[in-house]
């Protein structure tokens, strides 16, 4: 297998997997200072944007730990 074909299965990778999980997750500290701002501010609007934000950063990280679950010993990167 040529290294070009294992780079384009990275992303099902393990490894791609998690390394998805930590850049979504990493989405939750713009949420969370947008929900300060708008906390701060009193601004309904912008709250309720951070609210589903937050609903869909949750949604892709349960749908990522479901890929990873799925990803057994068939790993690309070491097959």
């Amino acid at each position: 297998m040529s290294a070009l074909t294992k780079a384009k299965g990275f992303k099902k990778s393990k490894a791609g997997t998690y390394l998805s999980i930590g850049t979504t997750a990493f989405g939750v500290l713009s949420v969370v200072k947008q929900a300060r701002k708008a906390h701060t501010e009193s601004d309904t609007l912008l709250l309720l944007d951070a609210a589903v934000s937050a609903a869909a950063i949750v949604t892709g990280l349960a749908i990522l730990v479901r890929e990873l679950k799925r990803v057994g010993d068939d790993d690309v990167l070491f097959g």
